[in-house]
């Protein structure tokens, strides 16, 4: 079964990025690998989502998220694989 694959967007804006998106993505990196989720998860730095105050922000398959914590971010993902039937649950 061919699984659509999924966008994800990490602000890499100095704000997002030094409130947070830079442990964000190593927590995202760390996942993919672990999940063996290579193939089906497509990460990529945005320069800029817009939404400064709210960061840091990171956006899946072109919903945005704002304020992602650590905590927040696992929950999102753990969503996700739920949701697709991804990774090992």
């Amino acid at each position: 079964m061919d699984l659509e694959k999924i966008v994800i967007e990490v602000c890499m804006g100095s704000s997002c990025f030094s409130r947070g998106n830079k442990r964000n993505l190593e927590i995202l990196q760390d996942y993919i690998r672990k999940e063996h989720l290579d193939g089906t998860v497509d990460v990529r730095g945005k320069l800029c989502a817009g939404s400064c105050k709210k960061g840091p922000t990171i956006t899946i398959n072109g919903n945005l998220y704002s304020g992602v914590t650590p905590s927040l971010l696992k929950t999102l993902l753990q969503t996700l694989s739920d949701r697709k039937g991804l990774g090992h649950g």
